[in-house]
């Protein structure tokens, strides 16, 4: 016996607790449909909450962007792969968000796991919300600054810590809006804590930049935080493979907390850069979320939620109540149902998937143990009658089948 023999026993533990995953072969069907493994299911797993991934405006955009830069980008932006493209939207995503400079990043993961060690190391401390997406807690550890994890938004707690902190540097660390319970942080009553303690805020707005805010503009602009109103301890970052439909991040906010973030960001500096396509993608995208259709999006998603709450609201329907599913509140496209035990939850996704229907259970370590759920995310893909036809399936579901 080796200590490799080790891995066959660690993945039946996580078989026996139904923690095991696996991937699928997709391929999109049109709307918010995909082919899954060869059948076609009505997808509600996906952040692309818009609907851009297949907008002919994008397409066309990366067309053109084929043709005039080739597929990839060949260096580091720090060498040769900063190109013509990458610099517009870098500008055209400061003037979006009402903030001064924009830095472009490749993927969003990368983003937060290593601007965090570039703001804080060794001597300084970080305050993280517990519910904070892994990218933000892995970017925490590997800074090895002291960190003061506090309850979710809890912030008589983390005005306490950070009063009590003797470091000098401190980063106050949350999500906009938080990806597995769908609501949205007081963004206001953070900067006003980072302000009175002398502290750094990074803001993730994955799940709320495109959808919240004046023409999506994100949860800062949806508060009056950018522009005229920006605050200079505020650090902006933001995914693009999600409302916006292609791929990467950026982050955004004063100049100098940028240009350091460019001069000492190890994924920057030794990564490879995002090809012009992607980055001619989103400058379309920006186009479309910023005009008339981008607001008919906007719209038509906040009525789907409404649709989905009225129809999973207590009181809508006893075999849901009697089941003790739990939808949580959120005025966002992500609408977590918590059913409880890791066992259930599983057996809702296949009945739903069994109905033509694709929603995730989600299950610890990704949530609390005891609080497994279905992630239900909506998208302007999706019609009325997607959402009816969900709430019908798991009414039906929590009938016993």
């Amino acid at each position: 016996m080796t200590w490799l023999d080790d891995f066959d026993t660690r993945l039946a533990e996580r078989q026996a607790a139904h923690l095991i995953r696996r991937r699928r072969v997709v391929e999109p069907a049109g709307g918010a449909r995909l082919q899954v493994d060869g059948r076609e299911l009505l997808a509600f797993c996906s952040n692309d909450y818009l609907g851009l991934a297949g907008h002919p405006a994008l397409r066309d955009a990366v067309h053109a962007a084929v043709d005039r830069y080739g597929v990839g980008s060949g260096a580091s932006p720090m060498v040769s792969g900063h190109s013509a493209a990458n610099a517009a939207l870098e500008q055209e995503l400061a003037a979006f968000v009402q903030l001064p400079r924009a830095l472009y990043f490749y993927a969003g993961y990368a983003t937060n796991a290593s601007i965090v060690p570039a703001l804080v190391g060794p001597g300084d401390a970080i305050f993280s919300d517990a519910l904070n997406h892994a990218c933000l807690i892995d970017g925490a550890r590997l800074s090895k600054a002291a960190i003061r994890r506090y309850d979710h938004a809890d912030l008589a707690a983390l005005d306490a810590a950070l009063a009590a902190e003797p470091a000098r540097r401190k980063l106050i660390l949350s999500d906009a809006v938080f990806s597995m319970d769908g609501d949205i942080a007081d963004i206001p009553a953070l900067i006003a804590l980072a302000e009175r303690h002398d502290a750094l805020l990074l803001v993730d707005d994955a799940h709320g930049f495109g959808v919240l805010g004046p023409q999506g503009r994100g949860a800062l602009a949806a508060v009056g935080r950018t522009g005229a109103g920006a605050s200079e301890r505020v650090i902006y970052m933001a995914t693009l493979g999600k409302a916006r439909g292609v791929a990467g991040a950026f982050v955004a906010g004063p100049q100098r907390l940028v240009e350091w973030l460019l001069q000492a960001t190890r994924s920057y500096t030794f990564a490879t850069a995002a090809p012009a396509l992607l980055a001619e993608a989103l400058r379309a995208s920006l186009r479309v979320v910023a005009g008339e259709e981008g607001d008919q999006r906007r719209a038509h998603l906040h009525a789907l939620v409404a649709r989905l709450r009225d129809g999973l609201a207590p009181g809508a329907d006893a075999a849901v109540d009697a089941a003790g599913w739990r939808l949580l509140p959120s005025d966002t496209p992500v609408q977590p149902l918590v059913i409880g035990e890791n066992a259930p939850a599983l057996a809702v996704m296949q009945q739903l998937h069994d109905a033509g229907l694709w929603v995730p259970a989600i299950r610890p370590p990704t949530v609390a143990p005891g609080t497994a759920r279905l992630r239900i995310a909506l998208s302007a893909a999706h019609t009325l009658a997607d959402v009816d036809r969900l709430v019908a399936a798991l009414r039906r579901a929590a009938r016993g089948g």
